[in-house]
């Protein structure tokens, strides 16, 4: 059974979607918060596997809620999966850096949200392919960035492993990236699983966000070969 908590600041946005999780027979929620400090108190207590976190709250937003409970080494196999309508893709940014394990756009279907509760739960990032392209089109407004250069930022990792960072980081899938390289699926996933080692990401949603702010990617949505 996936054990969720919701957090949003609306009562009735909280009803809804804990009777939407509660009508699936593999999800449960085990409870509602109105705000970020209650929302890490009852994850401590509870230990669900999936908080559904809204950015905009009262007391504690969701994005520094969200960074407290990615510092947490009690709640390391809590995921977060943030509540978002894209009105400010900086704060969606920050929740990305934050530890999210994803977003979900709080007008997708019910089913959708299901299945996104599961994707999560089972450690996997979630990053819808409108949300992926969306987050690759703030970047491509952005200067580029003037940070470390590819070669120092991700020091330790190989050429293919970079390749397939810029890779993820133009939104493609396990399945598309094997097919790109010409690998196999499974080798395809062992080049992600380094890179989530080496450079230290919880999730694929973190790689996305290196791939921009190292450098790998340059504005345009263009690769850095190396």
């Amino acid at each position: 059974m996936i054990r969720v908590l919701v957090a949003d600041d609306q009562a009735l946005v909280r009803g809804s979607f804990r009777l939407l999780v509660d009508s699936a027979p593999d999800l449960t929620a085990v409870g509602e918060a109105a705000d970020g400090i209650e929302a890490l108190e009852l994850a401590r207590r509870e230990r669900p596997d999936v908080v559904l976190m809204d950015i905009r709250m009262p007391r504690l937003d969701g994005i520094e809620a969200t960074r407290e409970l990615a510092a947490d080494p009690a709640l390391a196999d809590v995921r977060v999966l943030v509540l978002t309508t894209f009105d400010l893709d900086d704060y969606a940014f920050a929740a990305l850096r934050a530890g999210a394990a994803g977003f979900l756009l709080k007008d997708t279907r019910p089913a959708e949200l299901l299945e996104a509760v599961r994707v999560v739960a089972a450690g996997q990032a979630l990053l819808a392919p409108r949300v992926t392209r969306r987050l690759i089109e703030e970047y491509t407004r952005r200067p580029e960035p003037a940070g470390l250069p590819v070669s120092a930022s991700l020091a330790g990792t190989t050429e293919r492993e970079r390749e397939v960072l810029s890779l993820v980081g133009l939104g493609l899938s396990n399945e598309e990236i094997a097919a790109h390289l010409h690998v196999s699926l499974s080798t395809a996933k062992t080049h992600i699983g380094r890179l989530l080692q080496k450079l230290a990401a919880r999730d694929r949603a973190q790689l996305v966000i290196a791939a921009y702010e190292s450098g790998l990617i340059r504005a345009g949505g263009s690769r850095v070969v190396r």
